[in-house]
C-alpha cells in the first residue's frame, strides 16, 4: 500500500492543459467524444491523464444551466444517460486494450530507463501491483479502478501475468460500470451545489484523495483479518 500516497498526488501536479474544465471547453461540441477517448487512453496505458475528476466534471457540465454538454433534442438527464453509456464503454475498452498490451509488450514496457517514462513505468510497479492481485484477487480490478495510476497498472499487470481473460473482463467490467457511472452521476447531482461549484479546484483535489480510500479501507480490513487469524 506504500505506493498509493505517492501515486494519488500525481494528478494534483498536472499542468493546466490537463485540467478537466480546460479540456472540455477546448473540445467544444466534441467534448463527450474527446473525454471518452481520454478515458480510454488513461485506462489502457497513459496513467497521467485525469480520470475521476474528468468524469465528475462531465456530469457537472451536463447539469449546468445552461448545460455545457448537450445533444440536440435531449434534456439533461437523457444526455447523462448517453454520457454514462459512452464513458463506461470507453473505460472497459481501455482496460481490455491495456490487458492485451501487457500480454504482448509488458516486459518491454516495464524496464529500467531514465527520465519521466522511467518513473511512470518503473519495474517495481509490476511487483507492487502483483502484490495487490495476490492479496485481493479479482477484487483488485474493482478496487483499483478508483485509484489514479493503479487502475492503469493493474490492467497491464493482469495482461503480463496472463490472468484468465474471462475472469479479467468480468471484474474489470464491474469496476468500469461502478466507476464511470458512479462518478459521472455524482458530478451531475453535486456539481451545481453552490459550495462545490464555487470551489471546483478544491473538489477535484478531494476526489483524487477520496479515490484512494477503497484500497486503504480494504488494506486495514485485511490486516485485521490477518491479526484475528493468528493463533
Amino acid at each position: 500500500m506504500d505506493l498509493l500516497p505517492q501515486l494519488a498526488v500525481v494528478p494534483l501536479l498536472l499542468p493546466d492543459w490537463l485540467d478537466p474544465a480546460f479540456i472540455i471547453h477546448g473540445l467544444g461540441n466534441w467534448a463527450l467524444w474527446g473525454v471518452a477517448l481520454i478515458i480510454f487512453i488513461e485506462c489502457a496505458i497513459f496513467p497521467v491523464l485525469p480520470g475521476d475528476s474528468l468524469l465528475f466534471t462531465v456530469g457537472m457540465f451536463i447539469a449546468m444551466v445552461p448545460p455545457s454538454i448537450t445533444f440536440p433534442g435531449m434534456v439533461p438527464w437523457q444526455v447523462l444517460v448517453v454520457a454514462c453509456i459512452i464513458l463506461t464503454v470507453a473505460a472497459i475498452a481501455g482496460n481490455v486494450a491495456g490487458y492485451w498490451l501487457g500480454h504482448l509488450i509488458g516486459p518491454a514496457l516495464f524496464k529500467p530507463r531514465a527520465g519521466f517514462w522511467g518513473k511512470v513505468f518503473d519495474p517495481k510497479r509490476v511487483d507492487q501491483t502483483h502484490g495487490l492481485l495476490a492479496r485481493y484477487g479479482n477484487r483488485a480490478l474493482v478496487l483499483a479502478r478508483f485509484v489514479p495510476f493503479v487502475r492503469t497498472f493493474v490492467t497491464l499487470i493482469a495482461g503480463i501475468g496472463r490472468m484468465e481473460f474471462r475472469s479479467f473482463i468480468t471484474w474489470t467490467a464491474v469496476g468500469g460500470v461502478i466507476w464511470a457511472i458512479g462518478v459521472t452521476v455524482l458530478g451531475y447531482f453535486l456539481g451545481n451545489v453552490p459550495l462545490i461549484a464555487n470551489n471546483i479546484d478544491a473538489v477535484l483535489v478531494l476526489i483524487v484523495l477520496v479515490s484512494v480510500l477503497p484500497m486503504v479501507v480494504e488494506a486495514i480490513l485485511a490486516r485485521r483479518r490477518a491479526v484475528a487469524a493468528k493463533p
